[in-house]
């Protein structure tokens, strides 16, 4: 079985449960996707499907190497892929060319969502770890610095992971746990319940457990 779905984020919105309550959701274009490649453990050592997200690409966006790849899958060229373990009988018989649709996954389903975080540039101590800072007033000179990062005698050095200011966001997130709420197979749109890491219009790989 293919547990995993590409997509892209289309921003937040809200449901209306049955007793009136209201959810917050992210509405995801979660495929249609094809199987691009299958890796089996005979040639790779593993059991997994390379699936890229159908969309259009022009022609003069694919490297020759991309072109040829999509050539011998039978595909149309696509501009996001991402590898997907599969498990069971269903997922052995997966081959290069299989449509994979929003219906894999069901209401209530919890999934996980990867996806890249908002580039936040390079920030301080406070906004980038949550640091206090200093007083403001009275002629002090310690706002919004991160005070003290190492000892003068013994170790004499900065530790490894000390938190300091640096790149903000810009990394790959995973959030798990995440319900369902809705599913709209005809305009393979998914409902998933709270946040989604990353911009609107950003890929995410979605992934059941």
């Amino acid at each position: 079985m293919i547990d995993g779905l590409l997509g892209k984020k289309l921003g937040m919105s809200q449901l209306l449960t049955d007793d009136g309550l209201s959810v917050p959701v992210t509405v995801i274009q979660a495929g249609p996707c094809v199987v691009v490649q299958r890796k089996t453990v005979a040639k790779d050592g593993y059991d997994a499907v390379q699936l890229g997200l159908v969309e259009f690409v022009k022609d003069k966006n694919v490297t020759r190497p991309m072109a040829g790849h999509f050539k011998k899958a039978g595909a149309a060229p696509v501009r996001f892929l991402r590898e997907v373990r599969v498990t069971g009988e269903d997922g052995a018989a997966a081959k290069a060319g299989d449509r994979v649709q929003v219906d894999i996954f069901k209401n209530d389903d919890r999934v996980q969502i990867t996806g890249t975080s908002k580039g936040r540039g390079y920030a301080g101590v406070i906004k980038r770890h949550g640091f206090r800072g200093g007083r403001a007033t009275h002629g002090s000179m310690f706002h919004r610095a991160p005070g003290a990062i190492g000892q003068s005698a013994s170790p004499s050095r900065v530790l490894k992971g000390t938190r300091m200011p640096g790149q903000l966001g810009n990394a790959r997130v995973t959030v798990r746990g995440i319900a369902v709420h809705g599913i709209d197979e005809e305009k393979n749109l998914l409902f998933v319940r709270g946040a989604v890491p990353g911009p609107v219009g950003g890929y995410v790989l979605i992934r059941k457990g």
